[in-house]
């Protein structure tokens, strides 16, 4: 039963976690684009579609840490400290998502061409969108990512894991 729930653990991080590492990844660069050129449609629907992907995928995500407790009480290292470190680290990638990546996505998607036509500035209190929004979202991304590249490091390594799986 374990290697099973290891094995949907696993499926479920590359079927959820993978789509919205790489759809966020390139959300701030498409919205530079849309930015850009306010009349682009296609640009426009790039940001919208990237946005929607990294939104569902969010929400399905939650099956990664779900499977991973189940996969975790039947390893016995519910305990361990690599366990607890990864679990800290994705509850802060998962804040990182919800509070900083997902909420600047929507204001830029919506703002479509926002105004500055990509000069400088933010996201304004009326949601106008601009270059340096981007570059903000941009890197909040990163950080997501770089938590996430880590949960996944933790995982394989397991410093201190004596189990055999």
């Amino acid at each position: 039963m374990t290697k099973f729930l290891l094995a949907v653990h696993v499926l479920a991080a590359i079927v959820a976690i993978g789509p919205v590492t790489v759809a966020a990844s390139m959300f701030p660069p498409a919205a530079r684009r849309s930015l850009a050129a306010p009349d682009d449609a296609r640009a426009a629907e790039t940001v919208r579609l990237l946005h929607r992907i990294c939104r569902v995928y969010a929400a399905v995500g939650i099956a990664v840490p779900v499977f991973g407790f189940f996969t975790a009480g039947a390893m016995g290292v519910l305990g361990d400290a690599w366990l607890i470190v990864s679990v800290v680290l994705t509850v802060l990638a998962a804040l990182v998502l919800v509070v900083l990546v997902l909420p600047r996505q929507e204001i830029l998607a919506e703002g479509g061409g926002g105004t500055g036509g990509g000069s400088g500035g933010t996201v304004g209190t009326g949601g106008t969108a601009t270059r340096a929004a981007t570059v903000q979202l941009a890197m909040f991304t990163g950080v997501f990512n770089l938590l996430w590249a880590t949960v996944t490091v933790l995982m394989i390594v397991r410093p201190g894991s004596t189990t055999g799986v």
